[in-house]
């Protein structure tokens, strides 16, 4: 027989309005919407890294899971970078989490019920766990979930802080875009760009520009196109594992409230 070709992707933005509306009612109520940033990768990588990154995952667990995925959001909470270095297009916090949740809010309204938020950038982190607590608390029902690409698993943990705690813009990083988005690599400025890590025994969160000479933290010289390839598969084999648990998850306790009060008060007699 022969091999079975690979699903596309679901893209969102290439779908109408009547088959967005008939996934729910075929059983697909979940989406992914990849979270990147617009910022400074040092000497030798884009600007776009990030959400070159977020996007291109997505869009390979998108066809692997049947999940459509959304377009991409290209800025994000970048202030940590600061202005040293030119590039850098950052939102505020409470931009980035309203963002989230107005897109959220008409999810829900179209009938998804699961959202899937893939980030690719370390600081997005905390305003996107806002967002979730925003959405699960406004629709009854609405889940969702952060997962960074960095922390799918541990042998992804590994490879992604394997030069570097405070990494960015370091080996992995500039392995997965030798390997997916070259492009965006100056691979002659990449064996004069290892900056260390400072940030060992810190109390603090400096930015970058206080820790960093060139916006680098680790050894992009040590990156290799093969790497890359290993990691972005790694990346998306797992985190496909994940939204394939997240579709067939359930809430392990769903009591009303007035289920709830009703018990307490029998337990109370």
């Amino acid at each position: 027989m022969p091999a079975r070709s690979p699903s596309p992707p679901v893209f969102w933005s290439a779908l109408t309005w009547p088959e967005i509306a008939a996934l729910p009612a075929a059983g697909m109520d979940a989406v992914l919407l990849p979270c990147g940033a617009t910022e400074q990768h040092g000497p030798h990588l884009g600007a776009g890294m990030d959400t070159a990154l977020a996007a291109d995952v997505c869009a390979e667990v998108s066809a692997a899971t049947g999940v459509p995925v959304l377009p991409a959001l290209a800025f994000g909470c970048s202030l940590g970078h600061s202005q040293r270095w030119p590039g850098t297009l950052a939102l505020q916090p409470q931009t980035l989490i309203a963002l989230v949740t107005d897109l959220g809010d008409w999810l829900f309204a179209a009938g998804f019920r699961r959202l899937f938020l893939v980030n690719s950038h370390v600081t997005n982190a905390a305003p996107l766990r806002c967002a979730l607590e925003i959405l699960r608390s406004r629709h009854d029902g609405f889940m969702v979930a952060v997962l960074d690409t960095a922390e799918v698993s541990p042998r992804v943990r590994a490879a992604f802080f394997a030069d570097a705690q405070d990494w960015h813009a370091n080996q992995a990083e500039t392995a997965l875009m030798m390997a997916r988005a070259p492009h965006l690599v100056r691979s002659d400025l990449c064996r004069t760009s290892d900056d260390p890590d400072r940030t060992a025994g810190l109390v603090f969160a400096h930015p970058v520009n206080r820790t960093s000479a060139n916006g680098v933290t680790g050894c992009p010289s040590r990156a290799t196109v093969a790497q890359g390839k290993k990691l972005f598969r790694q990346i998306v084999t797992d985190l496909s594992r994940l939204v394939r648990r997240g579709l067939r998850e359930r809430p392990p306790f769903d009591t009303p409230w007035s289920q709830a009060q009703s018990r307490k008060q029998n337990v109370s007699k």
